[in-house]
């Protein structure tokens, strides 16, 4: 888990706090609504979406079952083109060689584009320890980095911060970062951009070492893809004498021709445009034509443990679009800084519990934090089946799943669960396994039924205190079938 994240709730009490910020949740609302009804008409323009949809899914599935093939071709094809690549097994593993390589270099700062893969093994933290500054170029990213703050969105990481709170982060904080602080700063889009632009053009013109993941990888040519909206992520890709790409193993595509159906599909997920304003791809390096040095982490992190899961596994599809974001109800109210991960929302439910295991009360939770509604399957743009999944990851976390890792060796615990659990469930097993004591109890039940009571006393509360309890029936299903039923099928019998 990234060092950000450390120390944060489980999700129930996460959600609660975020869930009575009505600040947030209006800035949630707004922006979340917005990008879905952009994205909603982006796809209406494609008459044959469902036909991409399904040929994303086969492309991921295919290159997962041959993970080890496309990732070796994959290797080959960067050193050809006079790349290194190394192999992290682990955050712990990535940061180091990130690291060494950074100070190989003898530079102490980097400038980053957008990069979940990085978030996700803490390598800001890791980098500052060991003296190096890394500057986020993204404009969300820069915000929640001067505001000290943690991504909530995966496109838009400052998706909870409104035009006015990020006027105040950048009138109090640039200052600190080398430029004076803008403090006549107005709050309209084109001000802020303005501000974050003249901030960061020293710091691309000076940098020595630029760190990126990568949207995709192409195995047959050992191509790396980032698709961007800004421009920020051409500077950093460009410009420095250095390149690491930090990158998931689950970003190969085998083929150009595999790459053509997601750079369809992820703007339009996305960002609702029909195609990003800027697709950066390098293979290699070249001489007098970008960096010097290129160098590719393949991250595994818990990555080939997902992929041992044949239900779970489909969450390594995930082209990180964030449409299963916006059309969430519990994150549109939640917000993503509840799911203590760098992954919020639908995906991240499911894709954090497996990345990092479900020992810790964070991802033991995040499984429950959805009402299993199916939107996030509709617009998923790589026919993740995320509901299926969150089941499966229930039921996981209740049988006892994956809590700790030495190197590659999964260590089971089974779950005890709670001891009124325990107890109703024995007892459910008892009155199941004697049809007649069942019988009894359900007649006695409906007899009683006006002595009971609308909510649970004790624990029963933390149910009950949203819902009441259903009404039981005037009589069992048994008894109304025989009387209204039962009678009438041996009289038509008989005659």
């Amino acid at each position: 888990m990234s060092a950000t994240y450390l120390g944060m709730p489980a999700f129930p009490q996460a959600a609660r706090e975020a869930v009575g910020d009505a600040t947030l949740r209006g800035n949630l609302r707004h922006a979340t609504g917005t990008i879905r009804a952009k994205r909603a008409a982006a796809v209406a323009e494609v008459s044959d979406w469902a036909a991409l949809r399904e040929a994303g899914g086969r492309i991921k599935d295919h290159t997962l079952r041959h993970l080890d093939r496309y990732l070796v071709q994959l290797e080959e094809s960067v050193t050809a083109a006079g790349g290194t690549v190394h192999w992290a097994a682990d955050a712990d593993e990535a940061n180091r060689i990130v690291v060494d390589l950074v100070r190989v270099t003898g530079t102490s700062e980097v400038v980053k584009v957008k990069s979940m893969a990085t978030q996700e093994i803490g390598l800001n933290e890791a980098l500052l320890a060991e003296g190096v500054r890394a500057y986020e170029t993204d404009l969300a990213e820069l915000i929640v980095q001067l505001g000290r703050d943690r991504p909530s969105h995966i496109l838009v990481p400052a998706i909870h911060r409104n035009r006015g709170e990020i006027r105040d982060i950048f009138r109090s904080e640039m200052g600190a970062w080398g430029r004076p602080a803008p403090q006549d700063l107005g709050d309209t889009p084109a001000e802020l951009a303005e501000a974050a632009r003249l901030h960061l053009r020293e710091k691309f013109l000076r940098a020595q070492v630029g760190v990126s993941g990568a949207n995709f990888m192409v195995a047959e040519t050992g191509t790396m893809v980032v698709v961007e909206s800004e421009g920020n992520g051409r500077m950093c890709l460009t410009l420095p004498e250095t390149l690491i790409s930090v990158v998931g193993i689950e970003k190969v595509v085998p083929t150009w021709q595999d790459l053509e159906v997601f750079l369809q599909t992820l703007p339009r997920s996305s960002t609702a445009e029909r195609m990003n304003p800027y697709t950066s791809m390098w293979t290699g390096t070249t001489d007098d034509d970008g960096p010097r040095a290129f160098h590719l982490v393949l991250l595994d992190n818990g990555r080939t443990d997902t992929l041992a899961d044949e239900v779970g596994r489909q969450a390594l599809r995930c082209i990180r679009c964030s449409a299963c974001l916006n059309v969430c109800p519990v994150y549109e109210r939640a917000g993503g800084h509840a799911y203590g991960s760098v992954y919020p929302g639908p995906i991240g439910a499911i894709l954090s519990p497996q990345l990092r295991g479900t020992g810790s009360a964070i991802d033991a939770s995040l499984p429950y934090a959805s009402s299993l509604c199916g939107a996030c399957y509709e617009v998923c743009p790589v026919a993740i089946d995320i509901p299926e999944v969150l089941v499966h990851l229930r039921e996981r976390v209740v049988q006892g799943g994956p809590v700790t890792r030495a190197g590659n060796k999964v260590v089971l615990k089974p779950a005890k669960g709670h001891a009124a659990e325990r107890a109703a469930m024995r007892a459910a097993r008892w009155a199941f396994g004697h049809p007649g004591a069942l019988r009894g109890g359900q007649r006695l039940a409906s007899r009683t039924r006006r002595l009971h009571p609308r909510s649970l006393p004790g624990p029963g509360r933390a149910w009950s205190g949203s819902r009441e309890l259903p009404a039981v029936p005037s009589e069992p299903f048994r008894d109304w079938w025989q009387r209204t039923r039962g009678a009438g099928a041996g009289k038509e019998a008989a005659e």
